[in-house]
């Protein structure tokens, strides 16, 4: 089986003690079992901020874009600390900006404020911004084409199209939800110089179709699990 990367799905978060995703502290946990990588997921705040938190609405608080930074539960943390907490990894940046969420930024400040953050931070060679959204990821390149970028494929997506949509937005890898991953989507992937992580990836016969296919990274809720089936220890 090939060698392939593990990519900790927001992190490594634990329900059986409490330990929420997108928590520095799940980040941690995640580098401790060994992930080469973690998935994160970016929102703008009302003032600006870059906050860590998949659904655009924290419960208890409120939408994110709602929000000022100092409102933020503690447990959310910004995408500097995050990032300081993943140095040595591979940080996957999932900006959600998409039309219909609450807070759509159609100008993408979000974007080129990620994109600055992390040029400004060196960290250029150790990140992959992704989205759904393909003007974000345009954005990305345009503010800073050295950045690599991924497009994010939903089940619903047809992969005949997805390398073409991919290159022409300048993306240097491709994202496809798990079911979407076939050898010939592979194949062609790698052939327009792409690489390809599946999501999220977690039972044994999904990770070994997914290695067997070529891709490069899965993205997985138990790192120990994957790590163990693609034989990583």
């Amino acid at each position: 089986m090939p060698a392939i990367a593990v990519q900790a799905h927001r992190g490594s978060p634990d329900a059986a003690t409490g330990l929420r995703e997108n928590t520095l502290e799940a980040f941690g946990r995640a580098r401790r079992l060994g992930a080469s990588g973690v998935e994160i997921d970016v929102r703008m705040t009302k003032d600006g901020a870059l906050a860590i938190h998949h659904d655009p609405i924290i419960d208890g608080a409120g939408p994110v874009n709602e929000l000022a930074a100092e409102d933020l539960p503690e447990y959310v943390p910004l995408l500097p600390a995050a990032l300081e907490a993943c140095d040595g990894l591979i940080v996957n940046i999932e900006i959600k900006n998409l039309p219909g969420e609450p807070g759509f930024d159609a100008d993408e400040q979000v974007t080129r404020d990620v994109a600055d953050l992390v040029a400004t931070m060196g960290r250029a060679e150790e990140v992959v911004i992704s989205s759904f959204w393909p003007e974000t990821l345009v954005a990305v390149h345009d503010a800073h084409p050295d950045i690599p970028t991924g497009l994010l494929l939903a089940g619903w997506f047809d992969p005949a199209d997805a390398v073409v949509a991919a290159v022409s937005r300048g993306c240097t890898a491709l994202h496809p939800f798990v079911t979407l991953v076939s050898p010939a989507l592979v194949d062609e992937a790698h052939r327009a110089g792409l690489t390809v992580a599946a999501w999220t990836v977690n039972d044994r016969p999904q990770l070994e179709a997914v290695a067997r296919a070529g891709a490069d990274t899965v993205i997985t809720d138990d790192v120990t699990f994957a790590r163990s089936v693609l034989g990583l220890g």
